[in-house]
């Protein structure tokens, strides 16, 4: 009787383990959304440079240089879309 009790038990937690959720799609997922968040951090602080680097140039107009950070913003979201999906 005990040992037909063990097995049910050891039976009914197999099919518990098996049937939980898949943690290492989770754990891809989180990996995923922080490397975009890198990469949004990453681009935020290059327009920021780019914007600086152009106004001390003085080669455009400000109008001219706030395109350019825009710009560079736009390529850094989707590098982190590339990445995120």
């Amino acid at each position: 009787m005990l040992a037909r009790t063990l097995r049910l038990v050891a039976f009914a937690t197999a099919i518990l383990v098996c049937s939980g959720p898949d943690v290492s799609g989770a754990t891809q997922q989180a990996q995923q959304r922080r490397a975009g968040r890198d990469v949004r951090q990453d681009t935020r602080q290059d327009s920021r440079h780019t914007k600086h680097d152009c106004r001390a140039a003085n080669q455009q107009s400000n109008a001219h240089c706030r395109q350019d950070k825009r710009q560079t913003k736009q390529q850094g979201r989707q590098t982190a879309r590339d990445i995120k999906y």
